[in-house]
């Protein structure tokens, strides 16, 4: 869909089908990007898709970094010290069990009249933390726990401090749990279209937004959508590629091996 040229895949009402494109054509990508085509549809109508792109990427990486940032220590508090209790891991996992709007219209309310965070990287990265947060808990308690307590205890016989021991002994042996989180996370905060939908229009339109309003005349354009959906495919697979080699090894990895 995305290399097919106007008249393969607008073709209601005439009964045709293009499976495969007959006319290959560069052009839906030029039309998310404001380059000059010679196609027939309106290239006015739609602003470049590059603004959007670069607010996904600040939002979901921001989002991701600050989920991580929080959540390891949280999930290595809980894991190690038992940090609030048996029933605390299970109050953090009930901020995901509402459904997001529940949350998103009084929040939209307090970012817009009290913080003045509507509509900014900021409240995006925030709300994407506080959301993506809880899984960050979750997958890396679990990790944490597969790591022997005996590794955190003989780096402070040997000097280390608490957070010296967690930096220089404990998080080394979970970075590949940390690689594959870190990816889930943020292929959750990259995807996501309803809180950037309620929180954001302009200055911090993410491209999922951007994409669910290609319309032009009250026309769907689906070669446009299909190659802007084409190049927000590459982030993610670009950064599991990245990481692949940790990916296996979070879930194999272990202190100690025969």
């Amino acid at each position: 869909m995305a290399f097919k040229p106007v008249d393969e895949w607008e073709t209601f009402g005439t009964g045709r089908v293009f499976w495969v494109p007959e006319q290959p054509t560069l052009d839906n990508f030029r039309v998310i990007f404001k380059i000059k085509t010679n196609s027939s549809f309106v290239e006015a109508t739609f602003p470049s898709a590059v603004a959007p792109i670069e607010h996904s990427l600040v939002a979901a990486v921001g989002g991701t970094g600050l989920a991580l940032l929080v959540g390891t220590f949280a999930a290595y508090g809980i894991a190690r010290f038992r940090a609030g209790g048996r029933l605390f891991p299970f109050a953090i996992l009930q901020l995901r069990m509402f459904p997001p709007i529940v949350f998103l219209i009084p929040l939209f309310f307090f970012f817009w009249v009290y913080l003045d965070l509507w509509d900014t990287y900021l409240g995006l990265i925030l709300v994407y933390g506080a959301t993506s947060f809880v899984f960050v808990v979750w997958l890396m308690r679990s990790f944490f726990l597969d790591v022997p307590r005996e590794i955190s205890e003989a780096a402070i016989v040997d000097g280390c401090t608490q957070w010296g021991a967690f930096f220089k002994a404990v998080l080394p042996q979970v970075k590949g749990g940390l690689a594959a989180t870190g990816l889930f996370v943020f292929i959750l905060n990259w995807s996501d279209l309803m809180i950037a939908l309620v929180l954001s229009q302009n200055r911090a339109e993410t491209a999922t937004v951007y994409l669910s309003g290609l319309h032009a005349d009250e026309v769907t354009q689906f070669g446009p959508q299909a190659a802007l959906g084409l190049l927000l495919i590459l982030p993610p697979t670009i950064l599991a590629i990245a990481v692949r080699r940790y990916l296996v090894r979070g879930l194999t990895f272990g202190a100690i091996r025969r």
